[in-house]
């Protein structure tokens, strides 16, 4: 049973495999004794459900309670499966933004990195881009964000280089959480100073930015010049851009890029990238990594779903080889968008954050 597991969790990443072969196939893997992480098999003595025997498709992961939260302070080792070895390649360890509360971490090991990385860039490259040799210009965090490595390596597969910046996105948020606008204000604008370093000095291909940082950067009409001469992409992601801003930038400001989305988080190890083929005027659909990713709109008070072009709130799912966390609760509402053809679960819409999540303001700053 567990080579059988093995088999179905280690497809290439363009290979879909059958969904409910692929979950019994995850929870073969993670509930093992001889290959299950410690943290998922210690949890498993408190579940009310065996999940071996009781989660046979993707309609059960709802049985798992949410434990992100329990990511805040458990040690990063237990995370890892032991199907892995003594010795399992770990890329890094990540954390989210802090955005509610003390950081959750997650393990990441090469297999997942790989897999994730070789998507995202067909999901790039399908907007028509051409990503070879082509040099990054990054405005996001490093240090202990997972975005900051990926697109790092990301250039560096892709025979690029990667230039990024110094940026403290939590430092902004304590800034912003305390009413002190003008110090916030004057660290965003030293990222934008930053940026212009590169922009004016390198062969850039490829912008990376959050909408916070890209707003700014379009008030520059010196930085603006720079890139609609120099930049084939823009990639954004990492905090909630809105419809109108959307439509300005691929119309007016930056009309000879390609303006792609990305939506995820640090608790899924990756994201959605937006569906190709849209319009000016089309919303901004994001299409997940499915199966190993998932999204469910809810209604935030019944935990059901709501109807397709109907808005609730996202709930994450990954299951992989690597890591297992369903039912995360996220704190962004979305439109509920109907799938892509043979993707599982949910795509989502115009994606913007709660006002309040986990009883703590959500301040998203620079990121």
């Amino acid at each position: 049973m567990l080579q059988h597991a093995k088999s179905a969790l280690e497809l290439p990443y363009d290979v879909r495999p059958d969904p409910d072969e692929f979950i019994r196939a995850a929870m073969d893997w993670h509930f093992s004794s001889e290959t299950g992480s410690p943290f998922w098999l210690q949890r498993a003595e408190s579940l009310e459900f065996d999940p071996r025997a009781d989660v046979r498709s993707f309609s059960d992961l709802r049985l798992f309670p949410n434990v992100a939260d329990e990511l805040r302070d458990v040690r990063a080792e237990d995370l890892i499966p032991k199907g892995y070895g003594a010795r399992p390649e770990v890329v890094g360890v990540f954390e989210s933004g802090g955005t509610t509360g003390p950081p959750k971490r997650i393990v990441m090991l090469r297999e997942w990195w790989e897999r994730m990385l070789a998507w995202q860039t067909a999901g790039l490259e399908a907007h028509g881009l051409t990503l070879t040799n082509r040099n990054w210009l990054v405005l996001t965090p490093s240090g202990p964000h997972m975005v900051g490595e990926m697109v790092r390596r990301q250039a560096a597969a892709l025979g690029g280089l990667n230039f990024a910046i110094d940026m403290d996105p939590r430092w902004v948020k304590k800034l912003i959480a305390a009413r002190r606008a003008d110090e916030a204000d004057a660290y965003a604008e030293h990222l934008i100073d930053q940026a212009a370093f590169g922009l004016q000095t390198q062969d850039i291909g490829v912008l990376m930015a959050t909408p916070p940082l890209l707003e700014r950067l379009a008030r520059r009409d010196d930085l603006v010049e720079l890139v609609r001469r120099k930049v084939e992409a823009i990639q954004w992601g990492g905090a909630h851009m809105d419809a109108d801003s959307r439509h300005l930038y691929r119309t007016e400001v930056f009309p000879g890029s390609e303006l792609v989305g990305q939506y995820g988080s640090t608790m899924i190890l990756g994201g959605a990238t937006e569906r190709p083929g849209l319009s000016d005027d089309d919303p901004c659909i994001f299409d997940p990594f499915s199966p190993y990713i998932t999204f469910r709109v809810v209604d935030p008070g019944t935990g059901h779903p709501v109807p397709y072009g109907e808005r609730g709130q996202v709930v994450m799912n990954h299951v992989s080889k690597s890591f297992l966390l369903p039912g995360n609760l996220e704190r962004d509402m979305a439109t509920r968008v109907e799938p892509a053809e043979g993707q599982v679960g949910d795509s989502v819409a115009d994606v913007t954050p709660v006002p309040r999540f986990g009883g703590e303001d959500v301040i998203e700053g620079v990121y």
